[in-house]
């Protein structure tokens, strides 16, 4: 068993082989030099803490020397020769395979008017979090283009340890991409109480490195100046290897329900595969969440061995930002009919309802974990194709469980 991509995802299904008595050969070959470590810390704790910052390790070294998972670091492959069952890696080795999965995660989109600039940076891996980190102490200006969950996390980050810091969104407003508007507005409103100033609906038109700092001029005409650029405006699935190999893209490695590709003896988890969601119909998705690449790693093992087990999960997506903590559950964007719980407190909850009035989604946010149980329960609804009553959805009196129990 050869895995490529030594992430959360590509741990996961190292670790589950073993976990479902495979005692063959299993090797997780990734191209940083670190550990598997978790990525959602980075935009968060690795930033806001006064100390270096230290990689969460979604699997340490001596838990796969445990489980018998050879490990090769810092080794970028870069052929897979189908016919011959081999991944060649850059320093000319090769290795054979019986079933290999692609867990190769996704890349930060690039904005080319940014290409040139020193003080423009991504943040996606450890080393990145590294480098953005030593710049960040107070005083220092911050421009962050993109009001994404990567960009936000950051900005929250940076105003904790002094940083004026500006969001810079094209968009009409922040988190347009699968967050209802409602909750992105307390989300702008916690920034702005922050300090942040964030500017929406903002084109880009040229970006200008300066003595000792950096330039946007923006299409309105307007200009604002930082030390430091931080780009966050998405990320791209990392297909090449698979598209190289003759494997079908669709906006990911397209994989089916059971997470394979089109080749019977390859499959694709995580960050840079697409798969159709039975829970909605079969629709395609590619998810960039910590609890799919985990979950979605641990599946691809099972059928690797195979399991045939279709993915069936409800997507779950988090963040954390200051204080407030949201959480989502299922894909709001299949609802038609949005009915709000106020949980009191400054916290609410947004049941996304289909046209059949089946439960797809809710949407929660809240000082700390004030939504988590809800959501939870939300989820387990959702994945049970319930249809509860919008009445009892909005009564903050009636229990989720008692809903589910019905």
């Amino acid at each position: 068993m050869v895995i490529v991509g030594a992430g959360e995802c590509g741990a996961s299904a190292a670790l589950a082989l073993r976990e479902q008595g495979y005692a063959g050969p299993v090797t997780l070959i990734g191209a940083e030099p670190h550990p598997p470590y978790e990525r959602p810390p980075l935009s968060k704790d690795a930033m806001a803490d006064e100390a270096e910052p230290m990689p969460k390790h979604a699997a340490s070294p001596q838990r796969l020397t445990e489980a018998g998972v050879t490990h090769l670091a810092a080794t970028e492959v870069r052929v897979i020769d189908r016919q011959a069952k081999t991944v060649a890696t850059a320093d000319g080795a090769s290795l054979g395979y019986d079933r290999l999965l692609i867990a190769t995660g996704s890349s930060p989109r690039r904005l080319p008017l940014a290409e040139g600039s020193r003080r423009c940076v991504t943040l996606r891996t450890f080393d990145d979090a590294l480098a953005i980190r030593a710049h960040l102490r107070a005083g220092v200006r911050v421009l962050i283009v993109g009001g994404g969950f990567i960009g936000l996390e950051l900005a929250a980050s940076a105003r904790k340890l002094g940083c004026p810091v500006t969001v810079i969104e094209a968009q009409p407003r922040i988190l347009m991409r699968g967050v209802p508007a409602e909750i992105a507005e307390t989300i702008h409103a916690a920034h702005g109480s922050a300090g942040v100033h964030v500017l929406c609906g903002k084109g880009i038109v040229a970006v200008e490195d300066i003595t000792g700092g950096v330039r946007i001029r923006l299409a309105d005409g307007h200009a604002v100046e930082g030390d430091l650029c931080v780009i966050g405006i998405g990320a791209v699935p990392n297909v090449a290897l698979a598209a190289a190999a003759g494997l079908a893209i669709d906006n990911g490695v397209a994989v089916d329900g059971n997470l394979r590709t089109g080749d019977p003896d390859i499959f694709a988890a995580g960050d840079c595969c697409s798969f159709p969601l039975a829970l909605y119909g079969g629709r395609r998705v590619r998810l960039e969440a910590w609890r799919n690449a985990q979950e979605q790693g641990a599946l691809a093992a099972k059928n690797m061995l195979g399991a045939g087990e279709a993915h069936d999960a409800v997507p779950w997506f988090w963040s954390d930002q200051y204080d407030l903590g949201l959480q989502i559950a299922g894909l709001p964007d299949e609802g038609v009919e949005t009915v709000c719980r106020d949980l009191g407190a400054d916290a609410f909850i947004l049941f996304h309802l289909a046209a059949d009035g089946r439960l797809v989604a809710a949407s929660g946010i809240g000082p700390g974990n004030a939504v988590a149980r809800d959501i939870r329960l939300a989820e387990m609804l959702i994945a049970r194709r319930a249809a509860p009553s919008p009445e009892k959805l909005s009564a903050a009196d009636t229990k989720l469980k008692s809903l589910l129990a019905a």
